[in-house]
């Protein structure tokens, strides 16, 4: 069977599907945009999710350091408060002392070598190493110039130390 298709006919189908094929291109060509378009906002929208997820990290370990200085802070200045307290305690013990001793000298009781006690007078000093069983007789003084015996060597031992005021 033959089939006769006028030349006017076959010319109108010809450019019916030139333009098919122009619009069938540019179609194509729009779809390939429009992809590209696609994989730079996708790419665009991870490096924002990795920058987020970098900056939440960097924020929770900030605030972390923060609340760390923060208690630290808070550690130092109670123990500025402390030490202020102290240093004042210390002085008006010292200004009491002062005006209640205008010793020049104060007796150091020393039990086999080791700080036992501070006494204003002589006579208190041997008091209490004889109330912690130091013998009641036996305490001697050293001639003068001579050298001390080993403290390890002497259960105890009363020593004068001069007592400087500033001035």
């Amino acid at each position: 069977m033959i089939t006769v298709i006028r030349a006017r006919t076959l010319r109108g189908l010809r450019e019916r599907t030139r333009e098919a094929e122009e619009t069938a291109d540019a179609a194509r060509a729009e779809t390939e945009h429009v992809r590209q378009e696609a994989e730079r906002a996708t790419d665009s929208v991870i490096r924002a999710e990795t920058a987020l997820e970098e900056l939440c990290a960097a924020l929770a370990r900030t605030t972390a350091d923060a609340a760390r200085v923060e208690g630290e802070l808070a550690a130092l200045r109670a123990q500025s408060f402390l030490d202020t307290e102290d240093r004042q305690a210390l002085r008006t013990l010292l200004r009491m002392t002062r005006k209640q001793n205008a010793a020049d000298r104060v007796y150091v009781l020393f039990h086999r070598g080791e700080l036992h006690s501070v006494h204003t007078t002589l006579d208190a000093a041997e008091s209490t190493a004889e109330a912690e069983g130091a013998p009641r007789s036996g305490w001697t003084a050293l001639a003068p110039g001579a050298a001390l015996p080993p403290a390890s060597e002497v259960p105890w031992r009363v020593q004068p130390l001069p007592l400087s005021s500033p001035r």
